[in-house]
């Protein structure tokens, strides 16, 4: 994912007052270990979930994860539907 230019600030905050609606279903769902990165320099982020069912992206159908990405809709980069606009990152290490 990545944000606008200088609104990283403005997506923590977000993050930092996230509706307690929104992480509910997060967890019912089976998300957990949720963590977001941000590459300063390129304003590209990285999420990292634990997923015990369907991952954050497959949720767009709920409608509190919709209204979520309306509103985060004017500082990232997102597709028709507002949904993040992500890429396919290959793994190439893992140490357990």
């Amino acid at each position: 994912m990545k944000i606008k230019p200088g609104f990283g600030e403005e997506y923590k905050k977000r993050h930092d007052q996230i509706w307690p609606e929104l992480t509910a279903l997060l967890k019912y769902k089976g998300l957990s270990d949720f963590t977001i990165f941000l590459d300063e320099e390129t304003e590209v982020l990285f999420a990292i979930q634990r997923v015990d069912g369907a991952s954050s992206q497959e949720l767009g159908q709920e409608e509190v994860v919709k209204k979520w990405w309306a509103y985060m809709s004017d500082i990232m980069y997102v597709n028709e539907d507002n949904s993040p606009k992500t890429i396919f990152l290959k793994e190439v290490f893992y140490l357990k």
